[in-house]
């Protein structure tokens, strides 16, 4: 499931650790895509809840239309 991007240099990437943040390119209130295996399900936007961030689905691709893009 891919919520957000970022790029981070390797250095950086093998200094992470279990409690480390990684920011992503996505804001509180601004739209996101969600993708499972590079293909987009749904469409939402980023939330924050008690100090914890989660993404409120605001679009769904029904089941049909899930199934023509895999078939691409």
């Amino acid at each position: 499931v891919e919520l957000g991007r970022t790029k981070i240099a390797i250095k950086n990437l093998l200094q992470l650790a279990q409690g480390s943040v990684v920011e992503l390119d996505g804001m509180a209130g601004e739209p996101m895509d969600v993708l499972v295996n590079g293909c987009l399900i749904a469409q939402g936007e980023v939330v924050v809840v008690n100090d914890k961030f989660g993404i409120r689905l605001t679009d769904i691709i029904t089941p049909a239309e899930r199934i023509r893009k895999l078939n691409k």
